[in-house]
């Protein structure tokens, strides 16, 4: 199955299997192996099943562990960690026959009255409507907004391009699926032997470490947001990438961190 073959509310339809276990599947992907902002979608989605519908998500925690098998169902094992008054906690492992693919922490608050400051702003770019089109499935519009080049830094505006019903936690969720697309370029986008957009995976073999989103206001992933990542460094085969994303009036909605795996393909080893 690739990606057309299964809608991304297929994705977020998960199986309850027992208490606080729920079951879900995922297409394949050109690479082989599954998305790891598919894993973390839907480990998301199982934490939200548990938890009363007051309490939106605000923050996730994610280490991947090992490649998924699209041929095979993902098991997501929820464990409740805590029920506040305001907070609750959840842990997620998803697993299949290999073992644990992914370790999920998140964190839900029930919106609090309070102040709205907004240190980082979003910069001048040309409307995603002017922009080509480019992209590796059918259920991710982007729209990359500089030039392929040297630099450590990377901007696209992205959206799912799928209708979702208004419902907050399947759009925190999308928004999780769409964060795990551009943090690797910006860390390859750094390597001595990078030679711009289009031939990174053809000299680079990488894979997401451990992934982090905090959001920070509701947010609607059908429509375009800017997804600004910036590389931190690269150390050894370890890079480290952080970015903001912006709804089109200019307001951060979210912040994400990603640690990427990165080695040429000649030097390819087992994670």
């Amino acid at each position: 199955m690739n990606p057309r073959e299964m809608s991304f509310l297929e994705m977020m339809r998960l199986e309850s299997h027992g208490p606080d276990t729920y079951v879900g599947a995922g297409p394949s992907y050109p690479w082989g192996g599954l998305y790891g902002g598919q894993i973390v979608a839907q480990a998301l989605r199982a934490a939200a099943l548990t938890v009363p519908a007051q309490f939106l998500v605000h923050s996730l925690h994610a280490y991947f562990i090992r490649r998924g098998d699209a041929a095979e169902p993902i098991r997501l094992e929820v464990q409740r960690i805590r029920d506040g008054r305001t907070f609750v906690t959840r842990h997620v492992v998803a697993r299949q026959a290999a073992g644990a693919i992914l370790n999920l922490a998140a964190s839900f608050h029930i919106p609090e009255e309070g102040v709205d400051v907004q240190v980082e702003h979003m910069r001048q770019v040309a409307n995603p409507e002017t922009l080509p089109k480019e992209t590796w499935s059918p259920l991710i519009d982007r729209a990359f907004v500089d030039e392929s080049k040297p630099g450590g830094s990377v901007a696209a505006w992205m959206r799912l391009n799928e209708a979702l019903p208004d419902d907050p936690v399947l759009h925190a969720c999308a928004l999780a699926y769409l964060s795990d697309d551009l943090p690797t370029d910006a860390v390859i986008s750094v390597h001595p032997e990078y030679r711009g957009r289009g031939t990174d995976y053809r000299t680079f073999w990488s894979a997401s470490l451990d992934h982090a989103i905090w959001f920070h206001r509701p947010v609607q992933a059908d429509a375009w947001h800017l997804h600004e990542f910036t590389c931190r460094g690269l150390m050894g085969t370890r890079g480290l990438s952080t970015g903001a994303i912006f709804d089109r009036n200019g307001r951060q909605v979210a912040t994400v961190s990603q640690e990427v795996l990165v080695r040429l393909h000649r030097e390819r080893a087992a994670k």
